[in-house]
């Protein structure tokens, strides 16, 4: 009996009335779910940082299988070597560790986002020559010219590429260890110092004055070939 009593209150005009006002005040379902200002669900902005974050590229330099020694026997863990970077002039270079290798190289990217190094570049090369030693690792980098590309291999090239740096050749004189080159190259990067602006003007100023006199012996070649005529 109470339920039907319910039912004929809740049909009534007066309640007809009562929810056709609520619903032209507060609205129905949809205008609740948006929220009391009646603006819009909020736009979440983390996956614009997520797409910002994802435009370094990342490549992974080694992965090994390391061991601990414990009470218990021995533990097994996954180590990896991760170098970021966005091809102009910032890349980091990260090391981790993890039961997992996805754990590992996560620990690893996250570390090498916090030490980023700026490296300088002048006209996709390096602006002077470095001799870089570290530990048992010894590397030296030159200068290259435009179409000469990058001469280096394994963990060397993978850290310049990722640095943005197009003409360069190298020299690993020290040992294979990766970690160790990778560390002795980022070492190498971060000495480079930035080149004054006006050496750089003297250069293009001998290197058009240089082009000028040869054109002008191109053209008095063959006048001098005529008059022996």
């Amino acid at each position: 009996m109470a339920d039907d009593n319910k039912q004929v209150e809740a049909d009534t005009p007066e309640n007809k009335v009562a929810t056709a006002v609520a619903k032209d005040i507060y609205g129905g379902q949809e205008k609740r779910q948006r929220g009391a200002s009646g603006r819009g669900p909020r736009r979440d902005s983390r996956g614009s940082r997520d797409e910002r974050k994802d435009e370094k590229e990342q490549r992974i330099l080694e992965i090994a299988r390391v061991t601990r020694v414990m009470a218990g026997g021995k533990r097994m863990n996954f180590r990896a070597c991760v170098a970021i970077g966005d091809r102009k002039g910032n890349i980091g270079l990260g090391l981790g560790k993890g039961a997992d290798v996805t754990l590992a190289v996560n620990k690893a990217v996250n570390r090498a986002q916090k030490e980023m190094l700026k490296v300088s570049i002048v006209n996709d090369t390096i602006p002077h020559v470095v001799r870089q030693k570290l530990g048992a690792a010894l590397i030296v980098f030159k200068p290259a010219q435009q179409g000469r590309g990058v001469i280096a291999g394994g963990v060397v090239r993978a850290i310049l590429e990722l640095a943005g740096i197009k003409n360069v050749t190298s020299k690993v004189l020290g040992t294979n260890n990766k970690i160790n080159n990778a560390r002795c190259t980022f070492a190498a990067l971060a000495s480079l110092r930035q080149p004054d602006k006006k050496s750089v003007k003297t250069k293009e100023k001998k290197e058009v004055k240089t082009e000028v006199k040869e054109e002008k012996t191109v053209k008095a070649a063959p006048k001098k070939a005529a008059t022996k005529k």
